[in-house]
């Protein structure tokens, strides 16, 4: 007689909103209690609680790594909560760099409006694949959620890029900031053992400013 094994197949995601929106707000006092959050009561929402203006002004990217992130989440579209998506528009001065960083709770999809980036992402252990692509205008890329990428402008002249992201909140955790401007800080033994270097190179990487990009 044979042996019957049985499998089950688990998804997991966002449950769908079970109305049209749930505009966030802090105050609970001016709020309905929806799908475990806090929203607006609907009949109080406004065309601004859905709207953003100035992706089309460029940032200054006067910074360390040569870039500036604009996000477009929850916290400046309260009308995105429960929605699931997001985006950010990326300046890049020349040379420029968004550093290695994830974001935890999204995938994220980008297309070059100008200039040209050289990008890439890292899968997962064991096997840490490297892909990358140069990109240019008009050009998309997919960063799958969760794995550590990057995007640098190859040119002499400024790029921009706008992402496009699967959560209203994706978060975002840059490893250069996270690993060596950690507060308080990790501890040199950890750092010194996982990197394989002398306890003065990690001294000096914690010493330095790292800013949140």
């Amino acid at each position: 007689m044979l042996g019957l094994a049985s499998y089950s197949l688990v998804h997991a995601s966002d449950p769908s909103p079970l109305q049209d929106f749930c505009v966030a707000v802090s105050d609970s006092a001016s709020a309905v209690f929806v799908n475990g959050k806090f929203c607006k009561n609907p009949k109080m929402a406004t065309p601004e609680d859905f709207f953003f203006s100035g992706l089309l002004t460029p940032r200054n990217t006067s910074n360390p790594v040569g870039s500036t992130v604009t996000p477009v989440n929850v916290m400046q579209i309260p009308g995105l909560n429960t929605l699931g998506i997001s985006l950010a528009r990326i300046d890049f001065g020349p040379f420029g760099l968004n550093p290695p960083h994830t974001h935890p709770r999204a995938t994220e999809i980008l297309v070059v409006l100008e200039g040209s980036l050289y990008v890439g992402f890292v899968t997962s252990n064991p096997d840490n694949q490297l892909f990358t692509k140069v990109l240019y205008p008009g050009d998309a890329f997919v960063f799958p959620e969760g794995l550590i990428h990057f995007q640098m402008n190859t040119g002499k002249t400024n790029a921009v890029a706008i992402s496009g992201l699967s959560s209203q909140n994706p978060g975002v955790i840059t490893v250069a900031n996270a690993v060596f401007g950690s507060n308080p800080k990790i501890s040199t033994d950890v750092l010194t053992k996982a990197f394989q270097v002398d306890k003065k190179v990690v001294d000096y990487l914690q010493a330095q400013f790292w800013s949140n990009n």
